[in-house]
């Protein structure tokens, strides 16, 4: 029985999977919702709760963190200027993640991740 996972690796090299995180949490802060597989969408939730919590410092430091992690500057800008003041005195629960269908190819859960404002 696997205990203490931190993680799901989603058949991936840690290279990968932290490259796939990336674009998948740029694109989910530029367009405030994506649909990904279940599994994907559950880590994304944790990487942008964790971004949008350093975000709403809206210090320096936490601009650099979070322009450390996503690819687009545009979007980055995007987080720290609107979306994580109207979410500052919130402790949590941005993320809504809702199952929306199975992909007819491969049987793949997908569902839809949004932005809670």
């Amino acid at each position: 029985m696997p205990h203490q996972i931190a993680y799901k690796r989603l058949s991936r090299t840690d290279a990968h999977r932290r490259a796939l995180l990336r674009n998948l949490v740029t694109s989910f802060f530029k367009h405030e919702k994506i649909e990904t597989t279940s599994t994907k969408a559950k880590e994304l939730s944790r990487v942008a709760e964790r971004l949008i919590g350093v975000a709403t410092k809206g210090d320096l430091a936490s601009r650099r963190r979070v322009a450390a992690f996503l690819t687009e500057p545009a979007v980055v800008k995007k987080l720290v200027e609107q979306i994580a003041p109207s979410l500052k005195g919130d402790r949590g629960g941005h993320v809504r993640i809702t199952k929306t269908r199975v992909r007819p190819g491969d049987a793949a859960g997908l569902a839809l991740v949004e932005l809670v404002r």
